[in-house]
């Protein structure tokens, strides 16, 4: 049995127009939304065994931030491959996962984020910024992840409904 927690970034600020879309930092709420996220999986005995984020600034940042609060000691892997990324692209990122990782906190954006959890829970649901996603999937190995695995959705949290 393995458990894959599945956030979209936090919120992003727009105020600085330069910046490119990679680039853009979190917002004050952003900022806020992140290590609530974290305490919450702290306070569900959901600390991941790894983080792997989006190397994009708004989502390493969120990573992070939900680390810290969670009280996280390991790595974070930062990747460009979660940047505009498909399902695909996710599920093939988890599957090169060690077996010895139960817990994983892939950290991402939509429409893509959205779409992972609506697919892995055979349902739609809705991802807004910082919404924090639990499946229990019926697996030993991430290798055996796959579209078709499903999963149990055990929570969605989403911030402002905390």
């Amino acid at each position: 049995m393995k458990t894959l927690l599945l956030m979209r970034h936090a919120k992003s600020s727009w105020d600085n127009n330069e910046l490119s879309d990679f680039d853009r930092p979190l917002n004050s709420r952003g900022r806020r939304d992140a290590p609530r996220m974290g305490q919450l999986l702290a306070q569900e005995d959901l600390t991941p065994d790894l983080i792997v984020t989006s190397a994009a600034r708004r989502a390493a940042t969120t990573a992070e931030l939900v680390a810290l609060a969670a009280g996280y000691g390991g790595d974070i892997r930062y990747t460009r491959e979660l940047y505009l990324a498909d399902t695909d692209t996710y599920l093939e990122l988890a599957r090169e996962i060690a077996s010895d990782v139960n817990r994983l906190l892939l950290v991402g954006h939509n429409p893509d984020m959205e779409a992972l959890v609506s697919l892995l829970a055979g349902h739609e649901e809705r991802m807004p910024t910082a919404a924090l996603a639990h499946f229990r999937l019926a697996i030993d190995h991430w290798s055996a992840l796959t579209e078709e695995t499903g999963g149990e959705l055990v929570a969605l949290w989403r911030p402002k409904e905390l």
